[in-house]
């Protein structure tokens, strides 16, 4: 079952449109919402949770209608925000466990899971210690350990690692990893950095400007198109670029032993094709594999 159905969905604020005639389909696992900066990431985020009523369209979270039933998306799902959203005063566990008394758990349950969800989170020995004076990295988790209290079936995680450092920033990403491969939470984590999608999703939906440029899993997002293929001999060979030519492809780039092939639109077969060129060609093959770009590189594409 998809988590989320997005079906023509506008918001605006006023007038201002952030979100314009949206429609996509997100998929159980983990999924990046990736974007630049006032993409419309997190409104989307806010309205799948049901705090902003859509000027038009509609969507449903987990089934539940956003419209008609927020209520019950919110008991099911869990919001780790961008900003700050500590309260001043209370301990991490305190905090945590009003999180999950805020949820409906009872208050024995709610501190229980807190003590849980802390210790997971790596929080164990500041549990006690008021949030204002953590570290931001701390705070962060603090601020996942919140949202995981009440045992979500889905995760919202808006920026999570905004302001850490390399380590604290690992940390984070490991755990979001392990969340939604080893712990079963679908998590829709909204970024503008690459690398954290690259390494926590499996599927990715691109926004500019309010609406989705591109949508697949990762691994899809990256593959160039089907026509062109990467070849490595064990040495270089312009008797091999001769016989792709010949057999109707064309060599786009070549590097010392290593090529791209593209070949006509309706060609089957390609494979077979480059290792009787290569045949012809007394070329070792060592790799033949479909192309594929960075993830940096098809983000900029889609959002161009």
């Amino acid at each position: 079952m998809a988590v989320a159905e997005i079906s023509s969905l506008t918001l605006k604020y006023g007038s201002k449109v952030a979100v314009s005639d949206l429609s996509c389909t997100v998929p159980e696992g983990c999924v990046g919402l990736l974007g630049p900066n006032g993409a419309g990431k997190t409104t989307l985020i806010k309205a799948l949770m049901g705090f902003l009523t859509p000027a038009s369209g509609g969507a449903t979270v987990l089934g539940y209608d956003i419209r008609t039933e927020g209520l019950k998306v919110r008991m099911h799902v869990g919001l780790m925000p961008e900003q700050e959203c500590h309260i001043p005063g209370l301990s991490a566990v305190q905090y945590v466990a009003y999180a999950g008394e805020l949820c409906g758990m009872p208050s024995a349950d709610a501190m229980r899971r807190a003590h849980e969800v802390l210790d997971y989170c790596g929080l164990s020995e500041a549990r006690y210690r008021p949030i204002e004076t953590y570290s931001t990295g701390m705070k962060q988790k603090a601020k996942l350990a919140q949202a995981l209290v009440h045992g979500p079936q889905l995760l919202f995680l808006d920026e999570p690692t905004n302001g850490l450092d390399p380590q604290a920033r690992d940390e984070v990403l490991t755990m979001i990893r392990d969340i939604s491969h080893g712990k079963g939470v679908n998590c829709i984590l909204s970024s503008h950095l690459l690398p954290d999608i690259e390494r926590t999703c499996d599927h990715v939906i691109v926004m500019q400007h309010g609406t989705v440029r591109a949508q697949d899993s990762v691994e899809g997002i990256r593959s160039l198109s089907m026509r062109q293929w990467d070849v490595e001999l064990r040495e270089p060979s312009e008797e091999f670029e001769r016989e792709v030519a010949a057999a109707g492809a064309e060599v786009v780039w070549s590097v010392l032993n290593r090529y791209r092939v593209e070949f006509p639109d309706g060609t089957s077969d390609a494979s077979h094709t480059l290792f009787l060129a290569a045949r012809n060609a007394s070329a070792q093959v060592r790799s033949i594999r479909h192309s594929q770009r960075t993830l940096e590189d098809a983000f900029l594409e889609a959002i161009e």
